[in-house]
C-alpha cells in the first residue's frame, strides 16, 4: 500500500514537462509571438504618446488594434500546430514539414533569412533635403499596416530591432546613411497593399505631409522581389530562455 508521500511523488514526477520535438517546437512557436509583441510595444513606446496630435493618437490606436487582430490570428494558428504536435496527429514527416514551414516563417519576419515575393516599391524624391527619419518611420508604419511582410529601405533589410535616425542633415536606418531618391521596398498582397494605401484613412494623413513638404512620391509594383538575409547582429542584453 503506498503511502501519501509517495503519491504525490508519483503525480510530481507524472507532470513534469518532457524534453519531447514537439514541446521545444511549440516553445519557439511561443518565443517568436512574444517577441512580435515586444517590438510593437517598444516602436509605440518611442514615438513619445504625450507628444502627438489627436489624428496621430487615432491612427496609432488603430495600429494597435490591426496589430492585435493579426497576433490573435497567430495565436490561433500556433495553437493549433501545438495541439497536432503534441497529440502525434499525421506522420513525422508532416510534423517536420510543419516545423520548417513555421521556422521559415519567423525567419522572414525576423529577417535572418531572404525573403522573395510579390511586392511594391515606393520612391520618395527630396529636391529639398526635407525627409526625416520620422517620415520614414511614418512610411514603414503604413506599409506594415497594409500587410507587408516583409520591407528594405535601400540596402537595409528592416528587421526588429531596426533603428532610424537624423545626423546632420542625413536620414541613417540601423546607421546605414541615406539619400534621396529614397526607395522602400515591401513583400506582401500587392493587390491588398495597394488598396490600402489608396482607401486607407491613416495613409492620406502621411500622403498629405509627403504635399506639404513638396516631395515626389511614386508608387509601383515588382513582380518579384527578393530580399537578401539581415547580415548585422542582434543580441539580447535582459530577455532569456527560461530553463
Amino acid at each position: 500500500m503506498s503511502t501519501p508521500t509517495s503519491s504525490w511523488g508519483v503525480l510530481l514526477r507524472m507532470a513534469r514537462p518532457r524534453a519531447t520535438r514537439a514541446n521545444a517546437f511549440a516553445a519557439l512557436l511561443a518565443i517568436g509571438l512574444g517577441f512580435a509583441i515586444a517590438t510593437q510595444v517598444h516602436q509605440t513606446s518611442q514615438s513619445g504618446l504625450e507628444q502627438l496630435r489627436e489624428d496621430e493618437l487615432v491612427r496609432i490606436l488603430d495600429d494597435v488594434n490591426q496589430e492585435q487582430a493579426r497576433l490573435g490570428n497567430d495565436t490561433r494558428a500556433l495553437e493549433v500546430s501545438r495541439d497536432r504536435l503534441l497529440s502525434g496527429a499525421g506522420s513525422s514527416s508532416e510534423a517536420l514539414k510543419l516545423a520548417q514551414d513555421r521556422l521559415d516563417t519567423l525567419g522572414i519576419l525576423t529577417g535572418t533569412v531572404p525573403a522573395t515575393g510579390p511586392g511594391i516599391v515606393i520612391t520618395i524624391t527630396d529636391p529639398g533635403h526635407k525627409v526625416t527619419s520620422a517620415l520614414l518611420l511614418d512610411a514603414l508604419q503604413e506599409l506594415r499596416d497594409a500587410g507587408a511582410e516583409a520591407v528594405q529601405i535601400g540596402a537595409v533589410r528592416v528587421v526588429a530591432d531596426t533603428w532610424f535616425a537624423d545626423a546632420g542633415g542625413i536620414v541613417q536606418v540601423s546607421g546605414e546613411p541615406l539619400t534621396s531618391p529614397y526607395v522602400i521596398k515591401a513583400i506582401g498582397d500587392v493587390q491588398g497593399m495597394q488598396q490600402s494605401l489608396d482607401t486607407n484613412p491613416t495613409v492620406s494623413i502621411y500622403k498629405q505631409y509627403v504635399d506639404v513638404l513638396g516631395l515626389g512620391y511614386d508608387v509601383k509594383t515588382d513582380a518579384v522581389a527578393t530580399f537578401p538575409a539581415y547580415t548585422g547582429t542582434t543580441s539580447l542584453t535582459h530577455a532569456s530562455v527560461p530553463r
